[in-house]
């Protein structure tokens, strides 16, 4: 259920991503068009996953992306769910479940990582207590999830959390927040959503052109990287708001 920030333009299965080194899919160059989501989300989890200890659950793992990053864990167990908006084939889950129960008695885990996930959880107020429910006294809970992104792994997409939401939605179930961060900002999320345009809608679009498969697959990596690189330069000297911004990063602590 692990959503990899993925478009129709980006299926390839990265082998990498899977066993080595964080792939350049998730650590991506300016030719990606999903550079500033993926970015700043690599960045994030970077600083953050040193902190998860001992025995992990990646709840969500798909391909497990960023397990190369949790230096400091014994064990990384990856579980998911099987769902029809996403493909799990070639990915390297250890368990699935059932998506309401996971096979894991109390009190199993030192800590928890969720990365892109809850937003497709439909009944996420009873997964929530069952992450909790396996995790140790103590354990650390590190989730993202979009605030802004398009729908996707259709049709299961079912929410966009606020940060207060998310926190609302932890600390009723038995987890104090640690760290409540986001990444990207206003102008951020804005550009980066032109991106999205711009790679999945408007290039197919073209007349003549946008039907051709050539056209398709090898003019935006041409193109991508003049657009990502000229909003880098121009995003520092803009207003920074972080009332819109792409995604929510939170480290909580199980009570």
């Amino acid at each position: 259920m692990f959503i990899e920030i993925f478009s129709k333009q980006d299926i390839a299965v990265d082998y990498l991503s899977m066993t080595g080194p964080v792939s350049k899919r998730f650590k991506p160059s300016l030719s990606n068009p999903y550079y500033f989501i993926r970015k700043s989300l690599y960045k994030k989890i970077r600083e953050f996953a040193p902190q998860l200890k001992g025995k992990l659950l990646d709840f969500g793992c798909g391909s497990k992306p960023y397990k190369d990053l949790f230096v400091n864990v014994s064990e990384y167990i990856g579980l998911d769910f099987e769902n029809e908006g996403h493909s799990h084939r070639n990915e390297s889950i250890d368990v699935m479940y059932d998506g309401k129960t996971i096979p894991f008695g109390d009190r199993h885990f030192d800590s928890v990582f969720s990365s892109e996930v809850f937003e497709h959880i439909f009944n996420l107020e009873q997964i929530i207590p069952e992450i909790n429910r396996v995790m140790k006294n103590g354990a650390k809970l590190f989730v993202t999830c979009p605030f802004v992104w398009n729908e996707h792994e259709l049709p299961n997409d079912y929410a966009r959390y606020t940060q207060f939401a998310l926190r609302h939605l932890l600390e009723k179930n038995g987890f104090k927040i640690l760290v409540q961060d986001k990444t990207g900002d206003f102008t951020m999320a804005l550009y980066q959503m032109k991106m999205v345009y711009f790679n999945e809608h408007f290039i197919p679009a073209v007349p003549w052109l946008g039907k051709l498969k050539f056209f398709r697959v090898n003019i935006p990596p041409l193109i991508n990287p003049i657009l990502n690189a000229w909003f880098s330069f121009w995003h520092w000297l803009l207003p920074k708001r972080k009332d819109w911004y792409l995604n929510n990063i939170v480290l909580a602590e199980k009570l």
